[in-house]
């Protein structure tokens, strides 16, 4: 299915998306026109951009517990050294997934690898983000790997190979 994403802070920069790649890049006046009648539209407030790169993304996931929000009146909602809490491997995995959607929740589509432990392997993997690469540049025919931030730099959506996997409430 086609999806057009129009941002509205910056309608010269709206995109389509056909499957997980890039079909079309341009004003949206002339991809409605092109691609209208089949795609469905989805409006953003925020600018387009290309996805983000986290390089720390191996300190994050695999020395770094990211407690489950209903450990936060025990342990806090912050990050913490993994040595402090009694890891297992069901525990590493859901950590990594906690963390990674703080990441796509700041726009990351590619993290620095590579990754040592299975369960973050994993959850990284699932997430499908792209491991060891810079986010691909919009241009047609990449991966559709892109996000949409706000005026204040926060991160509206995240789409990862075309899918919409962040989206602030």
């Amino acid at each position: 299915m086609l999806t057009i994403h129009r941002p509205l802070t910056d309608d010269a920069c709206s995109v389509v998306v056909d499957g997980g790649r890039i079909a079309a890049l341009g004003p949206y006046g002339e991809l409605c026109a092109a691609h209208g009648e089949r795609a469905r539209v989805r409006e953003w407030a925020g600018a387009l951009v290309r996805g983000r790169h986290e390089p720390d993304a191996v300190r994050q996931l695999e020395t770094l517990y990211w407690p489950d929000p209903r450990e936060a009146a025990e342990l806090g909602s912050a990050p913490l050294p993994a040595a402090s809490v009694p890891m297992t491997d069901a525990r590493w995995g859901a950590s990594a997934r906690r963390g990674l959607q703080r990441m796509l929740g700041r726009g990351v589509t590619a993290v620095a690898g590579p990754f040592a432990r299975p369960p973050v392997q994993t959850a990284v993997r699932r997430s499908g983000v792209l491991v060891g690469a810079a986010a691909p540049a919009l241009v047609p025919g990449a991966r559709a790997d892109f996000a949409v931030l706000a005026e204040d730099g926060s991160c509206v959506v995240t789409v990862v190979g075309g899918r919409l996997v962040y989206r602030r409430a």
